[in-house]
């Protein structure tokens, strides 16, 4: 027998967990479907956890629009959801004539499209904000901040499995179909499903299940970028974003601080076919450096800890042009709400987009408010960034927060455990670092990565050589394991 829903999410990522939420303010029966065993497993953990201001897109664009609407809200949603953020302003960094007239020409479209406070600094201004930039002008942008795109991810999901939000994680779908004229049927790996509304926010899979939808025409293209993680030794010496001067598709490597007090270094831009490698070469990792150290000359490789890579879906014209967010209701294939293109700023703009998605529902459904909505959620108590008599109450109200897990990051038992039995769910070893930033340190979890491990397997109660550490097949342990 399957399980009927009002609407069917496709997408766990920020976009699909965005509309998931914003769904749940209304009485609907929702689920969502998550190929990964996790939420925020592919473009949406892996990005510059940047929080645009909304002035690199062209005007009136989705893009501009919901970049600006998020960006200017994003104070009171973290607030809403726990989630850490700083509102640490970006500056543009150039030195030459043309890179004058480009930042003047970036002020006039951000002004046009809402971007707040724009302006352009001299170079004593500028090493005001960031003293150890190399630059003699730039565009100040003060509204621009830093996220943590796990947390804001997993925020989002849990506050819409707390108002009745279905999830399904390990569920690929493999087909669909038109059961009847009110129901869609779902085909998952792991089962089927009937739902009257499809919602479509799969990321680098939206062409794919735009096609099992009916649903064609549209190209996509996965642009590949590579990041360098620095340690915090340094993360003091940039108090925000440093940029260069963008192009007209492409924003430069730039350097980032992070909500942990790390620094990113990257990305470049490759467009590649497969969308499951992850993979980051020497070549590109000393391209990174060597373009990131003219704006900021600070990177080492004594301060390298770590590398990732994501990759964003645009959305490309036959010609090869990028292209606008896709946000549609096409009539010719009714009850479906296709998004398509969901690239850079989707993190940004995730609620702004989700609730185009409700606005594109009620012009075929009314809606009735779910009674029982509430906005806000609360994180896990980060133990490490509390007074001496918080954490003493803390022990004695719990002795697991006595026992440091992780030692760079200063995580607890505690916070190991509630991750663990966080609403959505979890079991691999990545998803507790997303929730706690075990595993983020100087170490990269040579210390702690074992013990999370064999903590996942007590709570569990699970087989050691099934602990996996991100995905499916990602098993830690293979064999008989010595106790």
């Amino acid at each position: 027998m399957t399980t009927k829903y009002d609407i069917l999410i496709i997408g766990a990522g920020v976009i699909g967990s965005a509309v998931a939420r914003e769904l749940s303010r209304y009485d609907l029966k929702i689920c969502v479907l998550e190929k990964n065993p996790d939420v925020c497993c592919e473009t949406s953990g892996r990005n510059s956890a940047v929080i645009h201001g909304g002035f690199a897109y062209e005007i009136g664009t989705k893009k501009a629009e919901c970049c600006v609407e998020g960006c200017l809200e994003f104070d009171k949603i973290a607030e809403e959801l726990d989630v850490p953020f700083k509102r640490t302003g970006k500056v543009l960094v150039g030195s030459t004539r043309e890179d004058h007239e480009s930042l003047q020409k970036t002020i006039e479209i951000g002004r046009a499209n809402g971007s707040i406070g724009l302006e352009l600094i001299d170079k004593n201004r500028l090493l005001e904000l960031v003293p150890t930039v190399i630059g003699e002008f730039a565009m100040f942008s003060p509204k621009s901040g830093i996220v943590d795109p796990f947390q804001y991810n997993i925020a989002l999901a849990e506050n819409a499995k707390k108002n009745g939000v279905d999830f399904y994680f390990e569920h690929e779908v493999v087909n669909i179909y038109r059961k009847t004229d009110e129901y869609w049927l779902i085909r998952t790996i792991q089962g089927d499903f009937e739902t009257r509304w499809v919602v479509n926010c799969a990321g680098l899979g939206s062409v794919k299940i735009s096609g099992m939808l009916g649903i064609h025409g549209y190209n996509l293209g996965g642009s590949k970028g590579d990041y360098i993680v620095l340690d915090k030794r340094i993360g003091h010496l940039l108090p925000m974003p440093v940029y260069p001067v963008p192009t007209t598709t492409y924003m430069g490597i730039h350097v980032t601080p992070t909500i942990g007090g790390n620094v990113i270094v990257g990305p470049n831009a490759d467009y590649v076919d497969d969308y499951t490698y992850y993979g980051v070469t020497q070549k590109n990792i000393v391209f990174l450096a060597e373009n990131a150290f003219a704006l900021w000359p600070h990177i080492h490789k004594s301060d390298y800890i770590r590398n990732y890579s994501g990759i964003q879906p645009k959305w490309l014209d036959r010609q090869g042009i990028l292209e606008d967010f896709v946000i549609e209701a096409p009539k010719e294939v009714p009850n479906t709400i296709n998004l398509v293109g969901i690239e850079s700023p989707g993190l940004t703009s995730a609620l702004p987009i989700a609730r185009r998605v409700v606005k594109l529902l009620k012009e075929h459904e009314q809606l009735h408010p779910n009674k029982g909505f509430n906005p806000k959620r609360k994180g896990i108590i980060r133990f490490n960034n509390q007074g001496n008599e918080v954490k003493e109450k803390l022990i004695a109200e719990n002795p697991d927060y006595g026992e440091i897990i992780c030692r760079c990051e200063g995580v607890t038992k505690a916070e190991i455990v509630q991750a663990i039995h966080n609403p959505l769910g979890v079991d691999t070893v990545t998803g507790i670092k997303y929730r706690t930033r075990s595993m983020m340190g100087r170490c990269q979890g040579g210390y702690c990565q074992m013990r999370i491990a064999q903590i996942i397997q007590e709570e569990l109660n699970k087989n050691v050589t099934d602990i996996i550490y991100s995905r499916k097949e990602s098993n830690m342990f293979v064999g008989t394991v010595r106790e």
